[in-house]
């Protein structure tokens, strides 16, 4: 018994581990832990409730974007895949593009996302399915690539275009996005000619 329950330990830190300490009911079901149990767990201090089927290991070290992980886990299917990418300004600010600073987090979902409960208030919800190729992956959560976030802002048209000027500008100058690649998409109609104009500006 006593190595089954250290099995079950072992098993759910490998996958909190890899969620910045996260983890969700069925994960700890999977690691070995009964639903029973949870409760149990939450009581004596190892794990701490964050949000309905999200917890996260009590003594795990800080880490740097927890609130992006438990969002993201949020986000997730009924197969524990996660839907949610953090896109627009909070993709900017993961890249440290621009003086950008949201007071909310910004994640697009697929436009088939649905959620019986109340989206969190801290969440600013955008549809759109992605392809593979501008989505980023980190420990625990995905986020747009640069070029992609900076065309979403701009057919979103919700924060100025100085703003984006620099994120662009910082960008090309750290190789995050190329002119190569800039002429390459097809943004949108809106977002096309501000492109343009922002490209030749910040030449």
């Amino acid at each position: 018994m006593a190595r089954s329950h250290k099995n079950a330990f072992r098993r759910l830190y490998e996958v909190a581990e890899a969620q910045q300490s996260f983890f969700t009911t069925k994960q700890a079901k999977a690691a070995g832990f009964s639903e029973s149990t949870h409760p149990y767990h939450v009581r004596v201090g190892n794990w701490i409730r964050e949000h309905r089927g999200i917890y996260r290991l009590a003594l795990f070290p800080p880490t740097e974007h927890p609130d992006l992980v438990l969002w993201a886990l949020w986000s997730r299917n009924r197969n524990e895949e996660i839907l949610g990418v953090y896109s627009h300004q909070t993709a900017l600010s993961l890249y440290d593009l621009s003086d950008l600073n949201p007071a909310r987090l910004h994640m697009t979902v697929p436009t088939d996302f649905r959620r019986n409960s109340e989206v969190p208030g801290v969440l600013v919800l955008h549809y759109a399915d992605l392809p593979e190729a501008e989505v980023e992956t980190a420990q625990g959560f995905k986020f747009t690539c640069p070029l992609r976030s900076i065309l979403d802002l701009l057919e979103a048209d919700t924060v100025s275009r100085s703003f984006l000027r620099q994120a662009l500008r910082q960008a090309l100058h750290r190789g995050l996005i190329t002119r190569h690649q800039i002429r390459s998409v097809k943004p949108a109609e809106r977002a096309r000619k501000p492109l343009e104009e922002m490209l030749r500006q910040v030449a």
